[in-house]
């Protein structure tokens, strides 16, 4: 029998935990006193709180108990009274029914990290950006990413997580490209479905969005995408497809572009058509934020919530109901999908508590992810890995490199732990800083440094060291496109010239997407770094110094010019002054963004239209070699592949083999696809079999005249290799359909 415990003793306890939690976390006495106040009453009991039932029974149950207003209160953020006093202060909030057990929703956003924290004044760990981690090609690694950003979340008092974007990179001057994973379907849906599944198995509503096509910042609320349906529906509604199957995420984020001239927000193609039913979707579709634009129509087309207010789903959506323009139905459907997330989830039942966020853990798994996702583009005459016993000399050059570590800006941006590493910069840097972290490992060699603003006497400090190391930076955001695909601020210039002054040149490129490199075949070292988050200094020592090998690999092409892309010129972008950084604008004209590339995305245009990279998909350098070699292929439920990998270098590692395929020519796709890969690590000299199986859809086209996927029958060329433009293995195999 278990001891009694006083009232007074349940108080002296939560005292206690208030003030460990206090000095743990530095947050303020009267922030966690406000804190405090926020947190839930026990929840009512009634048939609904039966733990047995299915989240779906629940929900009904809840909802035959719930009065019209109560329902609407449910379809709309709140940003009036009661938010001002029981929001967290993150990206969004919902206030329950507490009289039923309903919890308020409090939203923050962020995949790099929990981004607008507001009162709860704490810290979070700082991740590498999506895209980073999209070049891990590592499924658990992604997992584990995700369960990070979730845990921290629901440390932090919050039960929905926004952000987790589908959308394929088709414009590589998208600002928000970092946030992306890619520009391949399957890679993105696979790794952000992993990603996404980690976060949910913390306690946490997930998001993904921005549904759908939504690829660029200029102009966004105005422009309109046009694009073909099969070509939709093989490309960008596939990554999503593959994601939310993966990760059965709460909810699902409509964005701001028209579609084919529909908002997404109320669009019954996309909403209804595709998302409810054809994917079996049971979550709940919220806008961004403004992205409402209607009552009747975007309720009739399948929409559940707007937000952050309710312009349109407060008193227009009860008007609405009650004349019947909106049936009850389907009120009654936009809330059951809520509320049966939030129990299928265990937001219902179990309220956050908060708790510290470890910073160790936290630092971990931050730079564990940075280093899997780096990407060593060049590697001239084993000029990496650095010798650290031997090297006498070496020169750190590049803006704020003595400071810390890039960021991307906007919804995705992680406030800088100890704040701005370079205070008074507009774009946010994380205090690793690359000289420091270098210095340290060379405690006998002679490090110095240079920003880099006089390129003359950059070159000069470059060409009295052994070794000279840029770094160079290109910061993008929500809210703007970049321009062209160059690097800022003249450090093409600058590489060019350390370049020449120095063979032995490395560059470490912290960037959110493409860019162009001039100065490639004059350099000895390129390694790609992104935005590597918190560890990222850190990181990137590990990598040139060796103690770990490279595996990540490009998710995204690198062209050599902004020419070779299918859309040199930016949609809306003649609105835009040339002083203008930010391109969001409504007052624009409304414009297309004509998507005639159709299917050709990424590296399916560069092999259909035969350019050349400067950089493929898939590409990505060892400091070991591997070989590939026995491919069968094998069809049945899909298809199996199987082939042997060895490790031919003299260091362990890892390989990401990759499998394409060709489908037959009546497909009328003359390129190939990725349809699976396999990370395989290997020792020194081990050989693996490996097996990587397809699913059916990933072989299949989207027959717009049956609305369905069409596997065809006839021969399909199957490759494998170490990157979209290296696969050593091919074979042919007859895929018969059998339907």
């Amino acid at each position: 029998m278990q001891d009694s415990i006083s009232p007074s003793s349940v108080l002296h306890r939560f005292m206690n935990l208030l003030v460990a939690l206090i000095l743990l976390t530095g947050l303020p006495l009267a922030r966690a006193q406000e804190w405090t106040r926020h947190q839930p009453e026990p929840a009512p009991k009634g048939p609904w709180s039966d733990k047995s039932l299915s989240p779906d029974k629940r929900a009904d149950l809840l909802i035959q108990q719930m009065t019209l207003e109560e329902k609407i209160s449910l379809v709309h953020g709140d940003v009036g009274e009661q938010s001002a006093k029981k929001s967290l202060g993150g990206a969004g909030y919902i206030p329950g029914v507490p009289r039923l057990g309903i919890p308020d929703l409090q939203m923050s956003d962020g995949r790099s990290g929990v981004a607008n924290i507001g009162r709860t004044g704490r810290y979070a760990t700082a991740l590498p950006s999506a895209l980073a981690n999209a070049a891990s090609w590592d499924l658990q690694a992604s997992y584990d990413f995700g369960a990070l950003l979730g845990k921290e979340i629901r440390d932090l008092g919050f039960n929905v997580s926004l952000g987790g974007t589908a959308n394929i990179i088709r414009e590589p001057r998208n600002g928000r490209n970092f946030e992306c994973l890619g520009e391949d379907p399957l890679l993105i849906g696979k790794m952000l479905g992993s990603e996404l599944k980690g976060t949910q198995d913390q306690g946490v509503i997930g998001n993904i969005n921005r549904y759908a096509v939504n690829d660029q910042e200029t102009g966004r609320q105005i422009m309109n995408v046009i694009i073909d349906k099969r070509a939709m529906q093989e490309t960008d509604l596939l990554a999503f497809e593959i994601a939310i199957k993966e990760s059965s995420v709460g909810t699902v984020m409509c964005a701001y572009n028209h579609l084919n001239g529909t908002f997404t927000c109320e669009d019954p193609y996309l909403l209804t058509d595709v998302l409810k039913k054809s994917w079996n979707y049971q979550g709940w579709v919220m806008s961004d934020w403004g992205a409402t634009h209607s009552t009747v129509p975007s309720a009739r087309a399948g929409f559940d919530q707007e937000m952050p207010d309710g312009k349109f789903y407060g008193d227009g959506l009860k008007a609405a109901v009650e004349k019947g323009d909106v049936p009850v139905a389907r009120l009654n459907d936009m809330v059951h999908r809520i509320l049966r997330t939030e129990i299928a989830l265990g937001i219902f039942d179990q309220a956050p508590v908060l708790r510290p966020v470890n910073p160790f853990t936290g630092a971990e798994v931050a730079q564990r992810s940075a280093e899997l996702g780096m990407v060593l583009l060049k590697n001239a005459n084993g000029q990496l890995p650095l010798n650290a016993s031997t090297i006498k000399s070496v020169a750190i050059i590049g803006e704020h490199a003595d400071a810390g570590v890039l960021s991307g800006s906007g919804s995705d941006q992680v406030t800088p732990a100890e704040g701005n590493a370079v205070p008074g910069n507009p774009y946010g840097w994380h205090p690793s800083a690359p000289l420091k972290v270098i210095r340290a490992r060379l405690p006998k060699a002679q490090v110095t440094f240079d920003g880099g603003g006089d390129i003359a006497r950059a070159a000069k400090v470059a060409a009295a060291a052994e070794v000279a190391i840029v770094f160079v930076h290109q910061h993008t955001g929500e809210g703007f496109d970049v321009r062209n695909l160059s690097l800022p601020h003249n450090q093409d210039n600058l590489i060019a010239a350390v370049a020449a002054a120095n063979p032995h040149c490395i560059v470490v490129l912290e960037n959110g997407g493409p860019v162009t490199m001039p100065w490639a075949d004059k350099v000895s070292a390129i390694l790609e770094a992104w935005y590597p988050g918190i560890r990222g200094s850190e990181a990137i020592a590990n990598i040139v110094f060796g103690d770990v090998n490279p595996s990540g690999k490009l998710p995204v092409t690198f062209p050599k010019a902004l020419e070779d892309t299918p859309h040199p010129t930016l949609a809306g972008l003649k609105y835009v002054p040339e002083n203008e950084l930010h391109y969001v604008h409504k007052e624009f004209p409304p414009f297309d963004a004509n998507y005639d590339e159709g299917l050709k995305v990424g590296y399916k245009w560069y092999e259909a239209e035969s350019k050349t990279p400067l950089f493929p998909f898939g590409f990505g350098l060892s400091y070991t070699t591997f070989a590939y070699s026995s491919i069968t292929a094998t069809p049945g439920k899909g298809l199996t592949v199987t082939f042997q990998i060895a490790n031919t270098g003299e260091r362990s590692g890892a390989e990401i083999a990759q499998v394409y395929a060709l489908l037959p020519a009546s497909a009328g796709e003359p390129f190939e696809r990725l349809i699976g890969w396999e990370k395989v690590p290997l020792t020194r000299g081990e050989s693996k079999i490996v097996t990587v199986s397809v699913d059916p859809q990933y072989l299949s086209i989207f027959n717009v005249e049956k609305n369905s996927w069409e596997l065809i029958s006839g021969d399909y060329k199957i490759s494998v290799g170490g990157s979209s433009q290296s696969t050593p293995l091919s074979t042919t195999v007859h895929i018969a359909n059998s339907n």
